[in-house]
């Protein structure tokens, strides 16, 4: 009876082994976006998906560690439930901005009213109110909450308007300045926070193998 028991469990042991070992030779054929498409079409699962990770904005240990593979690497975390796998795919460096604001409803406000306004904002920056401080007290979109700081973004993703005044290459670190879009209402006051930063990006296919 023992020995019958002996040999089922490594039998069981030895077709699991077999399928973690599948998943990670499918893995290894992998190159090309079409191949990796196809691969996921086959793993029908909300688990399995490709990651964009940010080397800025994802700071946890799975990403630093992603961060060291090279095209093609790949990472492999376990717990009693499920094995899940990780192949990084693609490498790219992006220009990002930032830059923090203070935005102003031009509905609420005529333009001289927001002119004054904007002049008194300015003044109490220069005279060593920090802005994230004033954009608290007077900006009026729910990023005030956030002191006004947009976070790194890429060209394209603000209005157009917006982009062409704070991409300016006269403007340096802590620059305060203005913009108006005067077709959506939109008046703002802003402050260049940092220079333009290439950011490391990787996209990353993820594979989990329940234990179930």
């Amino acid at each position: 009876m023992l020995q019958k028991l002996l040999s089922l469990f490594f039998i069981c042991f030895s077709i699991i082994l077999t399928a973690q070992t599948s998943v990670e030779e499918e893995l290894k054929v992998l190159e090309s976006p079409e191949q990796v498409k196809s691969y996921l079409d086959t793993k029908a699962s909300k688990k399995n998906k490709i990651i964009v990770f940010n080397e800025e904005k994802h700071r946890t240990i799975l990403a630093k560690e992603l961060f060291k593979q090279n095209i093609g690497g790949t990472k492999i975390n376990e717990n009693e439930f499920e094995k899940t796998y990780y192949k990084v795919i693609n490498k790219t460096e992006k220009t990002y901005h930032r830059v923090a604001y203070i935005y102003l409803d031009g509905a609420e406000y005529n333009l001289e009213e927001l002119n004054d306004l904007r002049g008194k904002i300015i003044a109490q920056y220069h005279n060593g109110a920090p802005f994230d401080f004033l954009a608290k007290q007077y900006s009026m979109d729910g990023n005030a909450k956030k002191g006004g700081d947009l976070g790194w973004f890429l060209e394209g993703e603000m209005h157009p308007d917006f982009e062409v005044a704070i991409f300016n290459t006269d403007y340096n670190v802590n620059d305060i300045f203005t913009v108006d879009i005067p077709s959506e209402n939109w008046y703002y006051v802003v402050l260049k926070t940092h220079d333009p930063k290439d950011i490391s990006e990787i996209e990353v296919l993820k594979i989990v193998e329940s234990k179930i």
